[in-house]
Formats: structure tokens, C-alpha cells, sequence
């Protein structure tokens, strides 16, 4: 699918979002233990635009590469002179001072997960992705009572034969087709039999021959996905939803973490390429979509800065609770040098992903299976809302299905979760949700060296 121009601004606009929203955490907490903040910068690279209010230490500017960003706080780099007097140094205050300071980052992040949960549950989450989300609440599974309005076109039969995005099928192989339901119940038998199909256009309607596709399941298929159905959370619902989404979202991200250690399989680790791609597949299927991808991957992204490893926000907490155990602080020169190793490893990974994402390689375990698995009807729907490739940068963007939103995770998509093009006779819609697996671009530590 090829972006234009509003979608790779957008694409930027929500990876801004992601990341001002983490480092304005780390940013916040550090203002209010009234510690020294010398730079704030959206971006890396040269700087494009740069203000200091009166009065203020602080730096704010916004830099050429929009993936990372950084805040930097006072004392915080070990090659720095030290007043052990100084009260605006990182390393002058306590240590749940700094604990605050550093956990605020991921915290913000989850935060903005359920406001952004919170919204969409009062304006209607797309019905595949609660399949995800909440598989066993009924209105997750419902079929659509209303004519089946084609939302999305496959490659194959129905594209072949002309069905476009607005075509309501009224009639198959004689039968008036009342729902989705209908068009499954009627296409899925007849795999490699010519079937006529009546399709209602501009209030014209038009007779299209077609012959399903016959899967090796045997099921015949047409290539076509329904509208999406949307479902509205009553306002106590929502906010319940805002504290069991993120947490659901968590727990599959730490599922598909798992599955990729015991697989050995790195195919779901997506960079940001593979996160804007995602963003901008959601924000084509519309507004709901868009903010979905943003929940999901402002999940992940607190996630994995939560990790415990070297440069992440998970690996400086270690640090700090080694110190909280044993009431001495650690070598500040060590843990430097621990993490200025973290990030090179973190950065080298970005490339190395980021080079696969462009120029491509295998398909990974999800995309396979999307293949060969469409839908058991005459529609195909694809819920890639939980195979998404998972972050293995410090950021958080998932690699999604083609048109499902992802989420960036560090690991493997749950093994638990809808792939790319799940199979789902209920679910006729191929823009399903995806797996937070993608590499975040935010600087994951707040001690980005100076300029």
C-alpha cells in the first residue's frame, strides 16, 4: 500500500505523538523534584528550531530526524563536573526522587494508552478489535444484521471481476443476501464453481460472474471484506476498559516475548519503518483506527522501555534498585559505561531491522499465515491486530499486517493473537488490530548526551 502525502504526515504526527508524550513524562517529573532540565529535544540531527523561555535552563528544540528524542536533565552524565552541593542535579536527590523521574517516561506512556482506550471506547472500537481485546464479550463475535456493504477489496476474484469499496451484495448464486453472513454461508461451498453474484451500485444493479478461490481447506472464497462494525462503550465501561486494555495489551506483548526467545525467531521484530508503515495503514482505514494504532503502540513502547536492559528506562531503574537494596550507589562510571553500550547495541539493531524493513527479506510466520488462511466465507478478514512485528529499538511500533494496526513490542507477537489474516467468518474486515511489536523511537534514557 503506497502513502501520500497527508498519510506520511501523519505517519510523523503520530510517531511525534509517541514520543513527546514519553520524554514531556521524564520531563514533568524531573520540573517537579525541581531538578535542572538542560534540553528537551523532539528529533535528533541538526536542529531546526530551538527556544529558551526567559529565565529557564531548558533548551527546547526540534530536531531534523523526527524517531528519537531526548530530554536532558543535569548530573545525569557521569563525565560531567559534580556539585555535590548543587540541588538541581539528577544525582543530589533521593532516590525515589529519581525513580519518579525516570519511571514518569513509560508511566506517561500507558497513561496516554488509556486515555486514548477511554476515548475510543465512548466513540466505538472496531468490532475486530475486540475480538482481540475482549474475545469472549459477545458483541465481539456479532454479525452485522445490515446489508453486506463492502468495505475492502483483496487482491483476487472480486478485484478481478470489479467489485469496488461501496458495493452492497443483494443476491448469490439465486439467494438474497440479507448479511455477511449470508455471503459466507453461500460462497464458501462453492470453491471453483462459477456462482452469480448481484451487486447493488449508485442504486444500479449489476450481475458480476465469479468463481471462489478454493483454499486447501476446501472453503471458497471471493476476496472482499465487509464494513467495519463499531461498538460503543457505555461511559463506565470505557473507563473500566482504559485500566483492562493496556494491561491486556501488556500481557500479550510479554506472551509474544516469550514465544520469540523459545522460537528463536526474530521475524517479528520491527523497526520504524515498519512502525510508520503501520501508522499509516491505520490512519488510511480512518480516524478510530489511527488513535487504536496509537494505544496500542504507546503500550508497547512503555513496555519496553520498562525492560531491563542496558540505555532503557527498565535498565537505569536496576540500577537505582541495586542501590535501594544495598544503600551504596553504584559505580556511576560502570553503569555509564553499561549503558553507552545498550545504546550502541540498541542503535545497531535499529539499523539492521530498519535495513530489513525497507529492502524486505522472508515472510515472517505471521504473513504466512495470513496467506494461507483467509477467511472461511467469501469475505476475507485479516485481525493482524496482535502480529505485529515487536520493537526492538527503543521505541515502540509494531510491524502490522498490511492494513492492521500493529503496536511495537520487543517480542514476538502472542502466539494467542489474531494473525495478519486470521481466518474469521465473523470478523469480515482485513484492517484488524496487530500485536504491539515494533521498535519505539524514543530516545529510551533522558541522559542523551549534549550537543
Amino acid at each position: 500500500m503506497s502513502f501520500g502525502p497527508l498519510d506520511i504526515l501523519l505517519i510523523i504526527v503520530g510517531i511525534s505523538i509517541l514520543v513527546i508524550v514519553h520524554e514531556s513524562g521524564h520531563y514533568l517529573a524531573a520540573r517537579a523534584f525541581k531538578m535542572r532540565v538542560l534540553r528537551y529535544s523532539i528529533g535528533f540531527g541538526p536542529t531546526l528550531f530551538k527556544y529558551q523561555p526567559k529565565g529557564s535552563p531548558t533548551v527546547f528544540q526540534v530536531a531534523a530526524i523526527p524517531f528519537l528524542a531526548y530530554v536532558q536533565i543535569a548530573g545525569m552524565n557521569p563525565h560531567e563536573d559534580v556539585d555535590p552541593k548543587d540541588p538541581g542535579l539528577f544525582g543530589n536527590k533521593s532516590v525515589f526522587a529519581r525513580v519518579v523521574t525516570i519511571a514518569a517516561g513509560p508511566f506517561a506512556n500507558y497513561l496516554c494508552a488509556s486515555l486514548l482506550v477511554f476515548l475510543i471506547g465512548l466513540s466505538g472500537w472496531p468490532q475486530l478489535w475486540l475480538r482481540v481485546l475482549t474475545p469472549d464479550d459477545p458483541r465481539a463475535t456479532a454479525t452485522a444484521s445490515g446489508p453486506m456493504v463492502v468495505g475492502d477489496v483483496l487482491e483476487g476474484v472480486a478485484q478481478d471481476a470489479g467489485v469496488v469499496p461501496g458495493d452492497v451484495f443483494v443476491e448469490a448464486n439465486g439467494r438474497a443476501i440479507r448479511d455477511v453472513r449470508d455471503l459466507i454461508e453461500v460462497t464458501a461451498p462453492r470453491g471453483g464453481q462459477a456462482t452469480t453474484y448481484v451487486i447493488e451500485r449508485d442504486g444500479e444493479r449489476r450481475t458480476f460472474e465469479m468463481t471462489p478461490a478454493l483454499g486447501a481447506d476446501g472453503v471458497g472464497r471471493i476476496g472482499v471484506a465487509a464494513s467495519p462494525v463499531y461498538v460503543k462503550f457505555e461511559l463506565g465501561e470505557a473507563a473500566e476498559s482504559a485500566i483492562t486494555f493496556p494491561w491486556r495489551l501488556t500481557v500479550m506483548q510479554l506472551e509474544g516475548m516469550a514465544k520469540m526467545v523459545r522460537d528463536a525467531d526474530t521475524s517479528q521484530i520491527g523497526g520504524p519503518v515498519a512502525m510508520g508503515k503501520m501508522i499509516g495503514d491505520a490512519a488510511q482505514s480512518g480516524p478510530t483506527d489511527f488513535f487504536a494504532v496509537l494505544a496500542l503502540l504507546s503500550t508497547a513502547l512503555g513496555l519496553f522501555n520498562l525492560l531491563p536492559l542496558p540505555a532503557l528506562d527498565g535498565g537505569r531503574l536496576g540500577f537505582l534498585g541495586f542501590e535501594l537494596i544495598t544503600r551504596r550507589r553504584a559505580n556511576e562510571k560502570l553503569e555509564a559505561i553499561v549503558h553507552t553500550v545498550g545504546i550502541v547495541f540498541l542503535l545497531c539493531v535499529i539499523v539492521l531491522v530498519t535495513i530489513r524493513d525497507i529492502f524486505g527479506g522472508p515472510p515472517s510466520a505471521p504473513e504466512e499465515a495470513a496467506q494461507s488462511t483467509t477467511d472461511t466465507s467469501g469475505t476475507s478478514a485479516s485481525p493482524s491486530a496482535m502480529d505485529a512485528p515487536s520493537p526492538a529499538t527503543p521505541n515502540a511500533n509494531a510491524a502490522p499486517s498490511e492494513n492492521a494496526p500493529t503496536a511495537p513490542s520487543t517480542a514476538a507477537p502472542s502466539e494467542n493473537a489474531p494473525s495478519t489474516a486470521a481466518p474469521n467468518e465473523n470478523a469480515p474486515n482485513e484492517n484488524a488490530p496487530s500485536a504491539p511489536n515494533a521498535a519505539s523511537p524514543t530516545d529510551t534514557s533522558m541522559a542523551a548526551p549534549a550537543e
